[in-house]
């Protein structure tokens, strides 16, 4: 199956959940050739890059570019002004970071918090129960705005569980959401149909889209 099929394969899927879901292609180590063949459906909102320097390296005006992984403060720099929206906002010297940034480029940088769903020590993202405190302390930064949340669910957890994990994160999203806050991007591509079927408008899926394209 190719790239563009399996792009319409997962649409095809995503729309008997919900039709709104967007997807965000997770675009780590591929080829810009391999993006663009994505991106060219039309079915993608974003191609969306973990790794700073990829994003840096591959980065073309011709389609949007989110930004997904975890981002350091020495490296915002290079991330605003590409990325449309930055998915892992998790602390408060990075909001202050992205504000900076952004003030100098003289434009808004969209964010989402990053929640940390599994309470996993390994991993950034503040804890759902913060959520609100974390809000109040960014609202400061006139050059940052938080579009919504971002959960990236434990990889060893049973569908139950993540049924449960996912459900917990739409409720927080439900609880704060308004006309700047509409976006939950929660799921990867073992995990973007349960998540969708929780509530989640945008998944991230890179393996089904560029690899292992087998959802049964």
């Amino acid at each position: 199956m190719s790239i563009r099929e399996s792009v319409i394969e997962l649409r095809k899927k995503l729309d008997e959940i919900d039709p709104s879901v967007q997807i965000v292609a997770a675009t780590k180590t591929r080829t810009i050739e391999e993006i663009r063949e994505c991106m060219d459906t039309g079915l993608c909102l974003a191609a969306g890059e973990n790794r700073v320097q990829e994003l840096r390296d591959k980065f073309v005006p011709d389609f949007r570019w989110d930004f997904i992984g975890r981002l350091q403060t020495n490296k915002v720099k290079y991330v605003v002004g590409r990325a449309e929206l930055i998915h892992s906002l998790d602390r408060i010297e990075l909001a202050e970071a992205i504000d900076k940034e952004a003030k100098k480029r003289g434009v808004i940088q969209n964010v989402l918090i990053e929640i940390n769903s599994g309470e996993e020590e390994t991993k950034g993202g503040i804890l759902l129960g913060q959520t609100e405190e974390f809000l109040e302390k960014v609202s400061v930064y006139d050059n940052l705005k938080v579009r919504g949340l971002m959960a990236v669910a434990p990889a060893f957890y049973s569908e139950d569980l993540l049924r449960k994990t996912f459900t917990a994160v739409y409720n927080e999203f439900s609880r704060i959401k308004n006309d700047e806050i509409e976006y939950l991007s929660m799921g990867m591509s073992g995990d973007c149909f349960i998540a969708a079927e929780c509530g989640a408008n945008i998944v991230r899926v890179g393996r089904a889209i560029f690899g292992e394209r087998n959802y049964t």
